[in-house]
């Protein structure tokens, strides 16, 4: 299996189109290609498919400010702007924060800058929404998060735990 490396590119989004990938039975409509630019007017096209997850299932529309994630492993076609495959997408909110990443034994980050701290509370899940029993240590984890400790690494008592089978 090959390892997925999440990266990320932050945003708002300027357009949403239809994107045909040319496979057949992918309809027009399946699949969409969002732009998001960033304050130093990067811009990223994301190729977003039925199998990207949402966070929250939200709806995006231009003018959002949302996070791609992708992975950084897959091959990319050489273009500008560069356009990535959405793995999670992610719209912004005041409210409560987001790591996409591969957490180790200890629950830390791939990145080194978020422990996770389960409680019984914590609401742990599949992409699918149903009740992940197994221990979230060592996968590819969605973590929704509020505030942090100021510890090396910050630590945090998640609110859900999607796990990325």
């Amino acid at each position: 299996m090959n390892m997925i490396k999440f990266q990320s590119f932050s945003g708002t989004i300027t357009m949403i189109s239809d994107f045909a990938t040319g496979q057949t039975g992918e309809g027009e409509s399946c699949n969409k290609l969002i732009a998001v630019e960033n304050n130093l007017r990067g811009v990223v096209n994301f190729v977003v498919t039925p199998t990207t997850y949402f966070v929250d299932h939200v709806m995006v529309q231009v003018g959002d400010r949302v996070t791609g994630y992708y992975d950084g492993n897959a091959p990319v076609p050489l273009i500008y702007p560069p356009q990535y495959r959405a793995l999670v997408m992610v719209k912004e909110s005041p409210y409560q924060n987001v790591k996409v990443d591969f957490f180790n034994s200890d629950l830390v980050s791939s990145d080194g800058q978020l422990k996770l701290n389960i409680s019984p509370s914590t609401q742990i899940v599949l992409t699918n929404g149903q009740a992940f029993t197994g221990n979230p240590a060592n996968r590819n984890l969605i973590v929704i998060y509020g505030p942090t400790t100021r510890s090396i690494p910050p630590q945090t008592t998640p609110f859900k735990i999607i796990v990325w089978c």
